[in-house]
């Protein structure tokens, strides 16, 4: 065979083989649109489930090495109709999540016997966050509420003498939102707490007791609520309260910065700054909310408003990079404590300031007070192991009790830190635990 015969009959060979490779290719392509998706990302529609489930996009998480749509045998799936979700987008990967499983009966929606939840303070505002920023604070109140013959409220700790014992109680107020959320009639309850948040002092007694209400009365009603994409659990407890800035902190825990966005309400976790403490100051005497918002105008000026403005997005910035340097300027406000301090809280700048001279990375009023709050650094560990010069909170302390003094405000010193975990149950009867799973202090 001469060349030109053999450069023709390798000619043929290839574009039959290409040819065939190509028909293949194609015929492949034609079976894939015939068949679902096998990727784990596909619905699978349940037979009661909406139709508009049915029609979902699929999905891709950006930046997921499962799901990346630049490797391999993943790009060659991605279509038109494929959707970048990023990695900020929790609510649409929980909602696809939700309708690609299949509807399946909760075994832990049982009505319980009895319920023990456990709440923390909260200290709102923050300086200029005005109703829409809160911290958790480490300190816990434990309520137990089970079902009796007749109605009751026992207590014992702190302001267990002040509490109402009556349905005016936040408590059964959270209780009562509950039933009605789960479209069931309220039994007789008795209710026991165990305080350690001090009562009406501007640490979110009112928000912890609406909270650890409407908590146990889900757990008693046998109801669960949806979380993504809704937070009702924010929603009721928000509705009751008025705003977000306490009962968002003592559901999630951390630093929250929480809005009405013309539909719901909603919130976010702001980092908190390893090491941070919380001296807290706490008078003797009741702050009452109404009171304490009676002062305040209805209005204020541009100048007070771009100042407050500038102060909550300085505040956010510091928490987030952990610059405890920057709180003392991110925390001043015109908004509230001006007024406050003119008309209820005479040692409240004193205070302030006394606290920032003794090396207080910052302090503001405690909510609606009377409590007066300072950030402190330099915490690791175990503090009563670690060397006092290492820390500030002890010569903060010092210098705040000294101004209460000068002014005649008879209180005490607490020190403590931020809360990282919000409200839970800590037990229940029957328990959720079984045989083969165990939760948390076997709940």
């Amino acid at each position: 065979m001469n060349n030109d015969n053999t450069k023709l009959a390798a000619t043929a060979l290839v574009a039959s083989g290409f040819g065939a490779a190509l028909s293949y290719l194609l015929f492949q392509r034609q079976q894939n649109k015939d068949r679902p998706r096998s990727n784990s990302m596909t619905f699978h529609t349940p037979s009661d489930a909406p139709a508009t489930i049915g029609n979902s996009r699929t999905s891709f998480i950006f930046q997921d090495p499962e799901y990346d749509i630049n490797s391999g045998e993943r790009s060659k799936s991605v279509s038109d109709n494929t959707t970048i979700l990023m990695p900020h987008s929790h609510e649409e990967r929980m909602r696809r999540r939700i309708a690609a499983r299949m509807a399946v009966e909760d075994e832990n929606s049982t009505p319980r016997q009895s319920v023990t939840v456990r709440v923390p303070a909260s200290s709102a505002n923050c300086g200029p966050g005005y109703d829409c920023i809160g911290v958790a604070v480490d300190l816990w109140t434990e309520v137990t509420v089970s079902r009796a013959s007749e109605f009751e409220i026992t207590a014992e700790g702190d302001g267990a003498e002040e509490m109402p014992k009556d349905d005016s109680n936040y408590i059964v107020t959270g209780v009562k939102a509950a039933y009605e959320t789960a479209n069931k009639p309220m039994p007789p309850l008795k209710y026991h707490v165990v305080s350690r948040i001090p009562y009406a002092r501007g640490l979110g007694s009112s928000s912890a007791a609406i909270v650890a209400g409407i908590i146990a009365g889900l757990v008693l009603a046998g109801h669960r609520l949806p979380v993504w994409g809704s937070e009702s659990l924010l929603q009721i407890a928000a509705s009751i309260e008025g705003h977000p800035d306490n009962v968002a902190p003592v559901i999630y825990g951390g630093f929250q910065v929480g809005i009405h966005n013309g539909t719901r309400w909603v919130t976010e976790r702001i980092p908190s700054p390893p090491g941070m403490q919380c001296v807290m100051f706490i008078p003797d005497f009741i702050g009452k909310t109404k009171v304490a918002r009676g002062v305040l105008k209805d209005t204020i000026s541009r100048n007070d408003a771009a100042f407050n403005i500038g102060r909550v997005a300085f505040l956010i910035h510091a928490l987030c990079l952990g610059n405890l340097d920057n709180l003392k300027w991110g925390v001043q406000d015109r908004m509230h404590q001006p007024q406050r301090a003119e008309g209820l809280y005479p040692h409240l700048f004193p205070m302030i300031k006394a606290a920032e001279e003794s090396g207080a990375c910052c302090a503001f009023l405690s909510g609606a007070g009377p409590t007066v709050m300072a950030f402190t650094s330099g915490a690791s560990g175990d503090i009563f192991t670690q060397r006092e010069k290492e820390r500030t909170d002890y010569s903060v302390a010092k210098a705040m009790m000294e101004v209460a003094q000068t002014y005649g405000v008879k209180g005490r010193i607490v020190v403590t830190q931020a809360s990282q975990e919000g409200a839970r149950v800590v037990k229940v009867e029957p328990p959720f635990s079984s045989e083969f799973i165990k939760f948390r202090d076997n709940v």
